[in-house]
């Protein structure tokens, strides 16, 4: 039903569960479960829900979305007052305008002249405004609600709360603290309702942004003030004429309610910029938006068409990240385009993985890796089989950027897992962690195909060399095949057997054995990342035994994590710690001191996940080269 319903703006559902009585705000999410089944019209810019065979909800459009609370009306005799606005508003998806969405009438921003100042001048810091002061612990506040009841306690009526101070954030110019905050929202609804593309660790990185922003701001200053402000649309400069070559296209599926696609392009020099096409909608709309004309210039090629053409622009604007403006005064044709193969696009693929990781560590640009490589088999893993490829030597594995079943990303890992031992061309979005690991985006099969909006079939792995490996060498047939425990290698197609050892490290067809991953299982550190995931699921209240940590404490200590072991004591005793007032009574959990002590953890994962990722590429010379 949520698909069919439109966008609610985040003020109109917080003002619409505020006005409930306490007694409704109880019975919110009951009713919240009972609309989700009730049948859905549209009558041009008015949606109605069948509450019963008597009674409908109205919500009246403005712009596609409903942008005010009397924009929605219910025919029940308690109405205005009744269960029912306040459901409907907290079904549908929240209104959020993305970077994405914002039309590209953009005009090149004018140069700034440098302002003369005398020698000796020193100037004062500039911090934020009492306003966004208040505004960003509000949302921490809230936030810190959210992460203390987890998932499973986290409802309409605390997610109406982190709209509300989303809401207030927007309107004093925090930007990405807000956005951040609707995510969180969005992802706690994919959790409680079972979304197929829901992601645990995407709502983790939520929570670490919207903490982490939120709890930064009030003391920035300066350079680090803005950043953390964030924008509320991109900036545009004039970058003249553009001659380039398409790539691939991937589907956008966002945690806050938006889907589309985006085209990746190159010029001669290797810069890569990016067409999107990204509105309010679900799977369906990622899945089809391939299809739709790009909105650059007078061009009529469709994002399909892109992905293998090429593009001549005049007059072209571009944001900070690449992304390509479409203005008036924006010129595009269509133009010739090249193979992965062929100049220019091949000196993509020349430069060392080594030296692309590090970059896309240190935040340049953009996260993509051009990698050739041999597929060698599959491996296993909690969150769903994946590629087990040989890059140089380097054992990387390849999963799925989306596990919406609506996308193809997994069926299509599951053709190329016949493919042992094809080599390959392949773009994929660097995952930070102990293991070389990418989200694959487009293989080199007929020039480039992206691996989100094509479906691969066997005959176009006809032109590619491979084992000798049968076709049913899908990731489910060798999950049947092999008893490889959770995080192992799996038999490969061409050579599975029933008493082959899946412990042992997968070979690369040069002969020498790729680098063996690690099981990141095994670590020490996973005792604390177990335990910050156990938090955002279920709360503080699944770690709130006292002492319950000593032991995994103690364990990390021992191996020489003293700093993990100590963030961990901290969440431990953050959890368990409940003070009591003169009578005895217990008071308050302090859920700001448990968010602290969580984004304390989580922040220290991150870097961890950093360095083991440069490690298991072998760029770490590269990335001290690049802190120095």
């Amino acid at each position: 039903m949520t698909a069919e319903l439109p966008p609610v703006v985040p003020s109109v559902t917080a003002e619409l569960v505020e006005a409930l009585s306490p007694r409704l705000r109880k019975r919110l999410d009951a009713g919240i479960a009972k609309l989700a089944g009730r049948p859905v019209t549209v009558e041009g810019d008015t949606v109605r829900v069948a509450v019963d065979d008597e009674t409908d909800i109205q919500l009246a459009l403005s712009g596609g979305v409903v942008g005010r609370a009397d924009a929605i009306r219910c025919g029940c005799l308690l109405a205005p007052d009744c269960l029912h606005r306040a459901a409907v508003a907290s079904l549908a998806p929240i209104a959020e305008k993305t970077t994405e969405m914002a039309e590209m009438a953009e005009t090149p921003e004018p140069a700034e002249t440098p302002k003369a100042e005398a020698p000796d001048a020193v100037l004062e810091p500039v911090g934020a405004d009492d306003a966004s002061v208040r505004a960003a612990r509000a949302v921490f506040d809230a936030a810190a609600a959210v992460l203390d009841a987890g998932t499973d306690g986290a409802g309409a009526v605390l997610q109406a709360e982190l709209l509300r101070a989303a809401h207030g954030a927007r309107l004093a110019g925090l930007h990405r603290v807000a956005g951040a905050a609707v995510s969180v929202v969005n992802g706690v609804r994919a959790a409680r309702g079972g979304d197929a593309g829901y992601r645990l660790a995407d709502l983790q990185g939520a929570l670490r942004e919207v903490l982490g922003v939120a709890y930064r701001l009030p003391a920035a200053t300066d350079g680090e003030l803005a950043v953390l402000r964030g924008r509320a649309r991109q900036s545009y400069t004039a970058e003249g004429s553009l001659r380039l070559y398409g790539l691939f296209s991937e589907p956008v599926l966002t945690a806050t309610g938006y889907a589309g696609v985006v085209t990746w392009v190159a010029d001669a020099d290797g810069r890569l910029y990016t067409v999107s096409d990204v509105a309010p909608g679900g799977v369906a709309r990622a899945a089809g938006a391939v299809e739709r004309t790009v909105r650059l210039g007078d061009t009529a090629l469709t994002h399909r068409e892109l992905a293998s053409a090429g593009l001549a622009v005049s007059g072209a604007t571009v944001s900070p990240t690449g992304r390509l403006g479409a203005g008036a005064k924006v010129r595009a044709v269509r133009a010739g385009g090249v193979g992965w193969e062929q100049a220019p696009l091949d000196a993509l693929w020349e430069v060392p993985v080594g030296e692309q990781v590090a970059r896309a560590l240190g935040g340049e640009a953009h996260d993509l890796l051009f990698l050739d490589v041999t597929i060698v088999g599959t491996v296993r893993e909690t969150g769903g089989d994946c590629l087990l490829a040989d890059c140089g030597g380097v054992a990387v594995r390849l999963g799925a950027a989306h596990e919406d079943p609506g996308l193809p990303c997994r069926d299509n890992l599951r053709v190329l897992a016949g493919a042992v031992g094809a080599q390959l061309r392949v773009v994929g979005r660097l995952v930070a962690g102990a293991v070389a690991r990418v989200e694959l985006l487009a293989v080199g099969v007929d020039g480039g195909v992206g691996v989100g909006v094509e479906r691969l079939r066997w005959v176009d792995l006809e032109g590619v060399g491979r084992g000798t490996g049968s076709r049913e060498g899908d990731l489910s047939t060798q999950e049947e095949k092999t008893a490889a425990p959770t995080d192992t290698p799996a038999d490969s197609p061409a050579d599975a057997s029933a008493d082959a050892s899946a412990d042992t490290p997968a070979s690369s067809p040069s002969g020498r054995p790729a680098t063996s991953p690690s099981d990141p299982g095994e670590a020490p550190l996973y005792l604390l990342q177990r335990r910050l995931t156990q938090a955002v699921t279920g709360g503080r209240r699944v770690l709130a035994v006292p002492g319950s940590a000593a032991r995994d404490v103690r364990i990390l200590r021992e191996a020489g994590l003293g700093t993990a072991g100590d963030l961990l004591h901290a969440l431990d005793a953050g959890a368990a710690e409940r003070g009591r007032d003169v009578f005895g009574r217990l008071l308050p959990a302090d859920t700001g001191g448990f968010a602290r002590a969580w984004l304390a953890g989580a922040l220290y994962g991150v870097g961890v996940d950093r360095t083991l990722c440069a490690a298991a590429w072998g760029a770490e010379s590269r990335m001290e080269a690049a802190m120095l």
